[in-house]
């Protein structure tokens, strides 16, 4: 515009000198030259603010207000991409350090485990082992009784057959009395030698 000036100024000087020259005015004569008519100039400026008017609300502003619109969508989209990257780099990092502390649990609950598996399988052990021994020691016992009372029917039958064998012998029923201490002789005989 500054650049403008000089020659808008150069013009206006040169049209003054030739005004002063002819005595018509310059822009008289300017106009005159490029046929402008003063109603139809006035009439094109007016219909030239309408249709900037008209242009501006109807076509320019929706125009910049959609812009400024889907720029704001933009930016938010942008920053809640931005958001949700720092939140997924975060439930990363969360996920991380939880699948670290459940390996670590799963390693203590494994050591527990077989902790107790041992002690387990030690208590049962220990019970098996006194268990038989248990069994072992009625096994004895009853082994122990069954030979008392094994050798108590064999002194009575071993009494009977000397009572018996005696009797042949001596070719006589005995009586109660000399069976009796025939008896008592033969299981004497017997507990000696046990």
């Amino acid at each position: 515009m500054n650049e403008l000036l000089p020659i808008i100024f150069a013009a206006t000087d040169a049209g003054h000198a030739v005004n002063e020259m002819t005595g018509v005015p310059a822009i008289d004569k300017l106009a005159s030259t490029f046929h402008i008519e003063g109603p139809l100039l006035l009439a094109q400026a007016i219909n030239f603010i309408v249709v900037a008017v008209l242009l501006w609300k109807l076509a320019f502003k929706p125009v910049t207000s959609t812009l400024d619109e889907r720029k704001k969508k933009i930016e938010d989209g942008l920053q809640y991409a931005e958001e949700m990257k720092t939140r997924l780099a975060d439930a990363e990092k969360q996920y991380a350090e939880k699948m670290k502390e459940a390996s670590i649990e799963a390693s203590k609950i494994v050591e527990e485990a077989r902790d107790n598996a041992k002690t387990y399988l030690e208590k049962q052990t220990q019970e098996a082992v006194h268990k038989a021994e248990q069994i072992v020691a009625k096994g004895e016992e009853s082994i122990r009784l069954e030979r008392q009372q094994m050798l108590a029917d064999l002194r009575k039958e071993v009494a009977q057959l000397v009572v018996q064998t005696s009797g042949k012998v001596l070719g006589r029923d005995l009586s109660g009395d000399e069976k009796t201490r025939f008896s008592e002789t033969a299981a004497k005989e017997l507990y000696s030698k046990n």
